[in-house]
Parts: C-alpha cells; structure tokens; sequence
C-alpha cells in the first residue's frame, strides 16, 4: 500500500527538531532508520500529517567515552556497533548482540536509538539495555533529563519519551573487569524478530554470583528485566540446579502474544531456554 500524504521535514539541528515537535505535537513522528514506521505508514497502521527526518543531525551520531560512561549518539547505526573498538574493549555485548538483528542492509540503516524509542517489545535493544544497566538522555523544550532503563519502557509502544522530546544518546556503565557477558536470540530465519531473547550481563567472585542483570526480549507486553531470576543467582554458583531455578523464575514473569511464532507456553518455554543459555555463556566469560 502506498501512506497518506504527509509533510517532510530534515532538520539540521537537535534545537531545530525539537522545536518541530513542540510545534506539530502529535500529529509528528521521528523518522530515524524507518525501518519500523515505514512500514507501518505502508500499511497506514501509522498515518502522522508529519515526518520529521533526524538524519540530518550529526551530533545525534558516534561513539564516545565519558568518565565510566560510554556514551553512543540515537542515530548510531547497528553496523557502527559492531565495527567500534571502544565498545569492543569496554561493553563487548552492545557490539555483539547486533550481529543477531536483522541483516547487512538493515545493520546499514537501523539505529540505536529508534530500536529503543519505538517501544517494540520485539525490538532487541530494550533488553540489551536493560541487562547494560542503561540511561536515556532525552531533550525537549524543557531541558535534558536522563531516565534509567529500568524506568522508560511502559508497554507495548509506550515509553516514556514525551511527544516533543527526542532521544540524543545512550549511555551505559563501561564493563568492570571481570564481566561476563550474553545475548541469546530464537528466531525463524534470519532478519525475524526473536521467539524469545535474553540478555544478561553477570559478574562472579569466588565462584558465586556476586553481580547479575536479566532481560528478555518478546515474551511481555515490553521488554522486561526479571529481577526474581536474578535473586535466584545471587550468591550462588552457577550449575545445574540455579540455573533451573533462575529459569523458572523468568519463565513465571513471562507474558508473550501468541501469533505464528508460536503459541504461549511454547514462547514462555523457550524464554526458559534461552536464560539457560544466557547465563552459561556469560559465566563462561568470566574472568
């Protein structure tokens, strides 16, 4: 199908686009790499009277280090994840995981930023970030303001991102030494959206859990951190038996959608699975 027709706007500016929202308010939407509203205005699903193209804005792109911060600019794209060295030496996980999302031409376009702000629950950054422990900065006409990961997603396409506010940069606590670390994704094919994924970022001492942050990804409303699982692995060691236990315990706070991916206790398995693997890899990381 072809959209309804909509006025474009490119601003060159972080200032120039937000006066844009303030302006348009909801009848605007932020086109980033566009590969999730695109084709939802295809399908006319989404029908915005305006699209505001933040391509145009450099400063809304690199990858830079601040104090223990690294911090990596919304129109970052998944390919500049991959290819940094800096986030290779200190936060592997953001430069491997998108490896599993989508392919080469997709990696070449889609951003950091839009996988987060859309509020996908299929999209796998939310859970990334949450595992990572991350912060948002968003700026609207107000200011800047930082909001955890722990606090932005809020359902299924709702986040906590105001209408006139736009996302610069992810920022997220560089990796202590030692720090083991996962990305586990089921899908169909290559490109899909996950089953089920899990994200975990670990750390051990003494042979026992000391530091653990569990994520999943498609199996809620919203990407969601299972903060039982992880009580299950704290002060334990990482075996047969904590791992059943962490993985029943993300498998209980599961609420997936059943659609050609499978049906609902299939997702919910799978999610089990996926948190096994998760933390077998991560604690092999360990060091």
């Amino acid at each position: 199908m072809i959209p309804p027709a909509f006025d474009y706007h490119a601003p060159k500016s972080v200032g120039e686009a937000i006066a844009l929202l303030g302006r348009l308010g909801q009848d605007a939407k932020i086109l980033a790499g566009g590969h999730s509203l695109l084709p939802m205005m295809k399908l006319r699903f989404a029908q915005p009277a305006h699209l505001i193209d933040i391509n145009r804005i450099p400063e809304l792109r690199g990858i830079c280090e601040d104090g223990a911060d690294i911090v990596i600019g919304a129109m970052t794209v998944e390919n500049d994840l991959i290819a940094s060295p800096l986030l290779q030496a200190k936060v592997p996980l953001l430069a491997e995981a998108p490896k599993l999302i989508g392919d080469p031409q997709v990696r070449n376009r889609g951003t950091l930023g839009g996988d987060i702000a859309h509020g996908d629950p299929g999209n796998d950054h939310p859970a990334i970030s949450l595992a990572l422990d991350a912060a948002f900065v968003l700026q609207g006409p107000k200011g800047t303001r930082q909001v955890k990961a722990d606090d932005f997603f809020h359902g299924t396409y709702m986040t906590a991102l105001a209408e006139d506010e736009l996302l610069l940069a992810v920022r997220v606590p560089a990796f202590a030494a030692g720090t083991g670390w996962a990305y586990e994704k089921l899908k169909r094919k290559t490109g899909d959206w996950a089953t089920a994924g899990a994200a975990v970022v670990m750390r051990m001492n003494a042979g026992v859990v000391s530091h653990v942050r569990i994520a999943l990804t498609n199996v809620a409303p919203m990407a969601i951190r299972v903060k039982d699982a992880e009580t299950a692995l704290i002060g334990q060691p990482v075996n047969a038996s904590t791992l059943a236990a962490a993985a029943q315990a993300a498998m209980a706070q599961c609420d997936p959608a059943e659609d050609l991916r499978g049906d609902i206790a299939y997702k919910t398995a799978m999610a089990g699975q996926m948190v096994r693997r998760a933390l077998q890899a991560a604690a092999a990381r360990c060091r």
